[in-house]
């Protein structure tokens, strides 16, 4: 019999029965809910529990795959994983977690019908919370970010980068203005963590294997620079193999700019903190995450980095029925020497988090023992490009050919579902028997833009981040506002 501090019936003579609620379908909630809806398998069928998903997204992304979706690897649908599909037993609520208060045990959610009801955002109750709402990208205020830059954190993302990299290809080899085209084949990366070395890496493949297929380009002629605040890259993955990378990249003609801040990006010219000026129509910003701005709604503890204080069994310190796990909590680490040190917010920890998760859930509705937390960092991989990589796995170092080897392995073992992991694996046998795919579906992001032209509209602007086909323009050196972008972050 489930036991639970809140219970609740629906109608007058039913049975009281206990809502978990789990925040967020990423890897933490989806994992999270789909070990308790095995291990609740007889309360659920007795109607005894009920686990609500509230996630913006129908799907889960496995993050790490996106940059082999960005160079065409893999098909972004295999990169994602349909919630409804695996978490059959669970209720998935598509929306929007907007505020928790955890002392009446209510989250404010809106959802796709809320606008379109007007009626407002609706409340859930709970008995049991699960937070792991992920991070977001952490950016700053340099001058011209938010018009011009791209993220790299969502399947949309990386899809739509891969389609703008071909259409700026295209837009240089139809230009007759030598200044539109060395803008358009000018790509700057900034941050030279996980998401900015492999997105980079795998792009700076596609598109020098792309280019063959155009008359009048070369791979010299895209200039590919990745910008870094700290003094190396991957340090995940070891100083030795840090240097490595850096090595490996610039032997590809990749610029690679250490202890380098962009100042602003303004007008579409880059501008770094070391004088240099890039005009280009391409900058991707990866430099850092923070917590997911629902944190900060709650009435539950945070630490100094918003994110939640939680203790070794997960569970939110000073309040009860309250967990989390991912890069939503900090979550001692007990493995460590250092006093008071935290696991890593990287996937390595959020993987091993999610069983302890749910049986210490479980655990408590049963009246049983919980269990602590503690993993010892294994090591990292990392991807640079295909058949490039570097590895530091339990001291163990790696490089180049095994180095890759050994992150797809990683990988393909991390990613949900049978169903993927054979797709994933079937993509990768075809892609090695047969040529990359070249092709840009940029119109996409405006599926209605022929009907609107046949129905007398007018055309959209190409692409959804290019304004014009006009060439960058130079504008006022400005000052950043002080401070560095996060270092890079394991994924």
């Amino acid at each position: 019999m489930v036991k639970a501090a809140n219970t609740r019936g629906t109608t007058p003579g039913t049975p009281p029965r206990t809502r978990i609620l789990v925040v967020g379908g990423g890897y933490v909630g989806m994992y999270t809910a789909l070990r308790l809806q095995r291990k609740l398998k007889p309360e659920l069928e007795r109607g005894e529990v009920e686990i609500v998903v509230v996630a913006p997204d129908p799907y889960m992304t496995y993050q790490p795959f996106l940059p082999e979706a960005a160079a065409g690897s893999i098909s972004p649908r295999h990169v994602v994983v349909p919630l409804r599909r695996v978490l059959g037993r669970c209720r998935i609520v598509i929306g929007e977690a907007k505020a928790v208060d955890h002392a009446k045990r209510t989250a404010t959610v809106t959802t796709l019908a809320t606008e379109e009801e007007g009626a407002g955002a609706v409340e859930i109750t709970y008995d049991e919370l699960v937070i792991a709402p992920g991070s977001i990208s952490r950016t700053l205020p340099v001058p011209g970010l938010a018009d011009f830059g791209i993220g790299f954190k969502t399947v949309e993302e990386a899809i739509g980068l891969r389609n703008h990299v071909i259409e700026q290809m295209d837009i240089a080899s139809s230009t007759r203005d030598p200044a539109i085209r060395d803008a358009a084949l000018t790509f700057v990366f900034v941050g030279g963590g996980y998401a900015g070395v492999e997105a980079l890496a795998e792009l700076e493949d596609m598109a020098r294997y792309t280019s063959r297929y155009y008359h009048n380009l070369k791979p010299e002629d895209l200039r590919w620079i990745l910008v870094e605040a700290q003094g190396r890259i991957l340090p995940e993955v070891g100083e030795q193999m840090g240097r490595y990378a850096v090595r490996e990249l610039r032997a590809r003609n990749i610029d690679v700019r250490l202890e380098t801040r962009l100042d602003s990006c303004e007008d579409r010219v880059a501008v770094l903190s070391d004088g240099s000026r890039f005009p280009t129509r391409t900058l991707v910003w990866t430099a850092g995450v923070k917590p997911a701005p629902v944190l900060a709604t709650t009435d539950l503890p945070l630490n100094g980095r918003g994110r939640l204080k939680c203790d070794a069994r997960l569970a939110v310190e000073g309040v009860e029925h309250a967990w989390a796990a991912g890069d939503a909590a900090a979550v001692p680490d007990l493995t460590s020497d250092e006093p008071g040190a935290e696991c890593a917010p990287n996937a390595q920890h959020a993987v091993r988090q999610t069983k302890v998760l749910a049986e210490n859930i479980v655990a408590s509705l049963r009246g049983a023992p919980m269990q602590e937390y503690a993993h010892k960092y294994a090591g990292s991989v990392a991807s640079l490009g295909l058949h490039k990589g570097v590895a530091d796995v339990y001291g163990r170092k790696l490089k180049g050919y095994p180095a890759w080897l050994m992150h797809r392995v990683y990988h393909l073992s991390r990613v949900p579902t049978l169903n993927r992991k054979a797709r994933v694996l079937a993509e990768w046998t075809l892609s090695g028997l047969f040529k990359r795919e070249i092709v840009s579906l940029g119109s996409l992001e405006h599926p209605r833009a022929e009907f609107e032209l046949a129905a007398g509209g007018g055309r959209p602007a190409n692409g959804s981040r290019d304004q014009s086909a006009a060439g960058p323009k130079e504008g006022p050196e400005e000052q950043s506002a002080d401070g560095s972008p996060d270092g890079p972050k394991g994924t």
